[in-house]
């Protein structure tokens, strides 16, 4: 199968440049485009004291966020075509870029060992609910 566009979805975490080499490796024979997409961390409103900083937290989260990014383009020695940020349902987010993007394989790592923990996993509403081909990435425990 020949790709054109792949989207990679990772997590501020080590594991993350598996899957953007993985990514590389598929890509870099075909002239492949390569985007990442990554969620956001929201900031958990405890009570209304805490408020007033949330923005403040958003922001620096929101800029850690990008830097991470910023650190996979750097040591993936292949051009990342896009980058993207998302909030809320990660699935939602990745549906709606493989229409815009045009994109054709999705690549998500899965952390989870057992049977029951796969079931249950992220990954499983982008795979059910996909209309391009998903790669799911065993990682380390």
């Amino acid at each position: 199968m020949s790709y054109s566009h792949i989207l990679v979805s990772v997590a501020v975490s080590p594991e993350s440049h598996q899957l953007v080499a993985r990514a590389v490796s598929i890509a870099q024979p075909l002239n492949a485009r390569v985007s990442l997409i990554t969620l956001a961390a929201e900031p958990e409103m405890y009570n209304q004291l805490a408020a007033p900083m949330l923005e403040d937290i958003r922001g620096l989260l929101q800029e850690e966020t990008q830097q991470f990014l910023h650190e996979l383009e750097g040591k993936a020695r292949y051009p990342i075509a896009r980058t993207f940020i998302a909030t809320g349902e990660l699935s939602e987010h990745i549906l709606d870029i493989c229409r815009k993007e045009h994109i054709d394989l999705v690549i998500c790592g899965n952390h989870n060992q057992s049977f029951f923990s796969r079931a249950a996993c992220s990954a499983k509403a982008i795979v059910g609910s996909s209309q391009v081909d998903v790669l799911l990435v065993p990682l380390g425990s």
